[in-house]
């Protein structure tokens, strides 16, 4: 966790109880992720990006099945699944919001309840991609699980990788 970004209580707590601790740092698996994702070119040609910001999420949240701790606050809280092989086969749908939001996009992770697809970009802003659209989940993964685990209602992005 990043100094600058505190964790509120509820999102600490939900943390704690996936089994992530302060200075958690598994940059092994991380890079087996980033070499697999780097690895993989789908049938049509598309390929996903690696980039430094992806590898710190993978590394301090990566493996976490999280589960919030009480209600949302807007919407239904979410269970988050961080493993960005979940996005292995969506290349070319994360190079096209990379593509609408002039930036490289690569997953994080999923929300299973709502069939979502999390996703970070080369900034390290979050977001969610799902049925219903593109969402901003936060600046940085922090807020992107605060959101998330508190219910806070994300913002639809108004750029669309789904038209």
């Amino acid at each position: 966790m990043h100094p600058e970004h505190p964790l509120p209580v509820p999102v600490d707590a939900a943390l704690r109880a996936a089994g992530w601790r302060p200075g958690r740092w598994d940059i092994k698996q991380a890079e087996i992720w980033a070499d697999a994702l780097r690895r993989h070119t789908s049938p049509a040609g598309h390929r996903h990006t690696v980039f430094p910001a992806a590898v710190e999420a993978w590394a301090e949240y990566g493996g976490l099945h999280i589960a919030p701790q009480g209600p949302g606050r807007q919407i239904a809280p979410a269970t988050i699944h961080l493993d960005p092989m979940y996005g292995l086969h969506l290349a070319r749908t994360l190079g096209d919001l990379g593509r609408a939001l002039s930036t490289e996009v690569c997953p994080i992770g999923e929300e299973p309840d709502n069939q979502a697809l999390l996703a970070i970009d080369a900034e390290g802003r979050v977001y969610s991609l799902d049925h219903s659209g593109d969402w901003f989940l936060g600046a940085h993964m922090e807020q992107a699980l605060a959101t998330l685990l508190t219910g806070a209602q994300p913002t639809r992005l108004s750029v669309s990788a789904n038209t």
